[in-house]
């Protein structure tokens, strides 16, 4: 799994939603900081996150790159 490509995923989608990584933050319940180290590739949403975060950047799950290829 390519931690980089899907931070780069999420960082897009996430100003394709009009928000800032406070906002992405505040709707998952969890610090801006978290939201960042997983746009720079430095690690992963929990499991648990990934419906929530699908939800708040507007995406079905499967849409999301399971390998970071896509």
């Amino acid at each position: 799994m390519d931690q980089v490509k899907i931070g780069k995923f999420i960082a897009q989608m996430r100003k394709e939603q009009n928000l800032t990584q406070r906002g992405l933050a505040d709707k998952l319940s969890i610090s801006d900081k978290t939201v960042s180290k997983w746009e720079r590739g430095r690690g992963l949403p929990e499991v648990s996150l990934m419906l929530p975060l699908c939800g708040a950047l507007g995406q079905r799950p499967a849409d999301r790159p399971a390998g970071g290829g896509g």
